[in-house]
C-alpha cells in the first residue's frame, strides 16, 4: 500500500516529521498552512509536497492526514475537514500530534468513516533542522487502524511507540511538563539565586548544570531513592529550615516552590513519607507568619 501523507499545520513538528518521512520514502501530498508564504517555506523544508493556504479537499489525495496544528486548532480543523470531505474520508487515517489531547478531538472525521488517533513524539522541536528521533517515545492512541499506522510511522522514524489510554493522556502530558519545562524553571530559579550572591550568569550555570546532570544520570543508573541527595534525604531538618528562612528574602515563588518540593520529595522519595512529612509540617508551621492580635473593647 502506498505510504502517502498530507500535512495540516506544518509548523515545527509537522515540518520535521514530514521531512523525515519524505527521506524514508513516503509520498508527501498537500501541505496546508494559514498562508501561501508559510506553506511554501514548509514545502521547501520538507523537500516535497504541494503548498496550500487554508484547508483543501486535496488532502484526500493521501491515505494518511497528519494534523500538526496548535492544540486549540485541532478540533476546528477536524470539523472543517469533515464538512468539506464527508464520506470521502472513509478509509482514511487521520492523526494529530498533540500531547495533551486524545483522538476524541477528531470526532467529526471519525463520524465520516476515518480511522482516528494521535501520535505524540516526546521530543522538543526547535524549528532548526530535524531532531534525532531514534529511541524517543511516541505516545499513540486511538482506533486500531490509526494506532497501527502511528506505530508504523514511529518505528520508521526510529522511535519507540507506547500506547497511552486516551482518557488518561492529559496525565502523560503533565508528566512531560514536569520533567521538562518545570525542571528548567527550577534550574533557572537556582541560577538566579547564585547570581544574586554575586556570581555572573555563566559561572552560575557552570556550577549547577553538572550537578543536575549527575543527579539525572544517577536516577537512570541506580533509581530514584539511591540517586536522592540533599538535607531532606539525610533527615537534616535544621538545614531545611535554614534554607526556608534564607529564601524569605528571595522571590516569593521560589520560597513557595522550595516548600512544595520538599513536600513532594517526602511523598515520592522518602523511605518514611508520613514521618518525613510530619517533620516538615512542624517546620512550615513554625515559620508561618503569626496573625496579629487586634485590640478590642471589652
Amino acid at each position: 500500500m502506498e505510504q502517502s501523507l498530507a500535512i495540516i499545520g506544518a509548523g515545527r513538528v509537522g515540518r520535521a516529521l514530514g521531512r523525515r518521512l519524505r527521506e524514508l520514502g513516503w509520498k508527501i501530498g498537500v501541505v496546508v498552512t494559514r498562508s501561501e508564504a508559510s506553506s511554501r517555506r514548509a514545502v521547501r523544508f520538507i523537500g516535497a509536497g504541494k503548498p496550500h493556504a487554508g484547508l483543501t479537499r486535496q488532502v484526500l489525495g493521501s491515505r494518511v492526514v497528519l494534523i500538526a496544528t496548535p492544540d486549540d486548532a485541532i478540533s476546528s480543523a477536524a470539523r472543517e475537514l469533515a464538512r468539506m470531505s464527508g464520506e470521502e474520508l472513509h478509509g482514511k487515517v487521520v492523526l494529530h500530534t498533540s500531547g495533551a489531547q486524545d483522538a476524541r478531538a477528531l470526532a467529526p472525521v471519525k463520524e465520516c468513516g476515518a480511522a482516528v488517533g494521535s501520535m505524540h513524539p516526546l521530543q522538543t522541536f526547535s524549528g532548526v533542522g530535524v531532531p534525532a528521533l531514534e529511541g524517543k517515545v511516541f505516545a499513540v492512541e486511538g482506533d486500531v487502524i490509526a494506532v497501527r499506522v502511528a506505530r508504523q510511522i514511529a518505528r520508521a522514524l526510529g522511535g519507540s511507540p507506547v500506547r497511552v489510554a486516551g482518557e488518561k493522556k492529559i496525565l502523560y502530558h503533565a508528566a512531560a511538563a514536569l520533567a521538562s519545562g518545570h525542571v528548567l524553571a527550577l534550574v533557572e530559579a537556582a541560577t538566579q539565586l547564585l547570581v544574586s550572591l554575586g556570581m555572573n550568569r555563566s559561572e552560575a550555570v557552570r556550577a549547577l548544570l553538572p550537578l543536575t546532570r549527575q543527579v539525572l544520570d544517577n536516577f537512570q543508573r541506580v533509581g530514584p531513592r539511591a540517586a536522592w541527595t540533599g538535607p531532606l534525604d539525610r533527615g537534616d531538618y535544621k538545614i531545611v529550615e535554614a534554607h526556608l528562612r534564607a529564601l524569605r528574602d528571595s522571590q516569593e515563588e521560589t520560597a513557595q516552590a522550595y516548600e512544595a518540593l520538599n513536600r513532594l520529595a517526602a511523598r515520592v522519595l522518602a523511605q518514611d513519607p508520613a514521618g518525613t512529612t510530619a517533620e516538615l509540617e512542624k517546620i512550615f508551621a513554625a515559620l508561618k507568619p503569626k496573625a496579629k492580635v487586634r485590640g478590642g473593647y471589652g
